[in-house]
């Protein structure tokens, strides 16, 4: 049997201010402080977390040079390691003189802008690469171009086979709501289809409303491992408990996928958002979905987590 080594990730969970980029990237990094360089393999933040969808033109940001990759860059290369967050991108002046085309040919005014998209920052505060969000919410349409599809990235180990999505990519294509749990699960077979060991989802989850007087939203908890059932199932009748647990199944031997939800906290526009960033482990065959920690759902803050792959 191989032996285990550790894997060493972080998730910054904030209520960012609407508009207010300077004073986001101040409350990011004061979070980021107390990391000291070499002690953490990732660090993970939200979806668009120094900006929001409301009024976006003013905050698009070109990639590479905008605030969100500035901070990124300076943040992997202090800490020498992958820093992964959620930005509005601006599009190429190709891209939105496309864009513009398309929209008047089709007597609409919904001119796409930008994309709803994340950036990977490596060891050396280098560009390792970034994502477009796949699988658009409602409020991402008046303004976003969608992705063309998942992204994996190959990197040095503990991290190994990365697949990163942005919030409703847990979702089906073209969906507006929340899903049942079942199917198509679209980003847990794209996962498993690249053999990842890591799934990382940057959220800016709703809260569901359900059982508030919890520190944590134990639907949301659910719902994020119930839209992943390939990742655990046990195709045998009778075997899935559909519900998290805390324990392992001692009969389970399939591969292992660490799971890791970064969401954001607090209210925007009168919305509420749901927190609870969290870390499972979902292994096939189990018929259950583990989860190994979380976050309260107003909790502000750093976590950091320390398992063995």
């Amino acid at each position: 049997m191989a032996s285990s080594i550790p894997l060493r990730i972080a998730v910054v969970q904030f209520s960012p201010k609407i508009g207010q980029v300077q004073v986001n990237v101040a409350r990011a990094r004061e979070l980021c402080r107390q990391l000291k360089p070499r002690s953490i393999d990732l660090v993970c933040l939200p979806e668009m977390i120094m900006s929001d969808a409301s009024a976006i033109s003013p905050f698009l940001e070109h990639p590479k040079k905008g605030p969100t990759s500035q901070f990124c860059s300076e943040l992997a290369g202090r800490l020498k390691c992958y820093v992964f967050a959620g930005y509005p991108e601006r599009l190429t002046d190709e891209e939105a003189s496309l864009s513009k085309e398309e929209s008047t040919s089709e007597g609409g005014n919904s001119r796409k802008v930008g994309a709803n998209s994340a950036v990977l920052y490596g060891p050396n505060g280098e560009w390792v690469g970034h994502y477009r969000k796949t699988n658009l919410f409602v409020t991402d349409k008046s303004w976003a171009k969608p992705g063309t599809g998942f992204a994996t990235f190959l990197l040095p180990s503990p991290l190994r086979t990365l697949t990163f999505g942005i919030c409703n990519d847990l979702n089906v294509s073209d969906s507006d709501t929340w899903t049942t749990e079942d199917g198509p699960y679209e980003i847990a077979n794209y996962a498993l289809s690249h053999n990842a060991n890591i799934l990382v989802l940057l959220n800016a989850w709703l809260d569901s409303g359900k059982e508030e007087v919890e520190d944590t939203d134990w639907y949301t908890l659910n719902y994020w491992a119930a839209r992943l059932r390939p990742l655990w199932v046990n195709n045998l009748a009778g075997s899935n408990t559909g519900e998290i647990v805390e324990e392992d199944n001692e009969n389970a031997n399939g591969k292992e996928m660490i799971v890791v939800v970064c969401n954001r906290t607090g209210e925007e526009n009168g919305k509420t958002f749901a927190g609870s960033s969290a870390i499972y482990s979902m292994r096939q065959g189990s018929g259950r979905p583990k989860l190994l920690d979380m976050m309260g759902r107003k909790e502000e803050g750093l976590r950091v987590w320390n398992i063995l792959v």
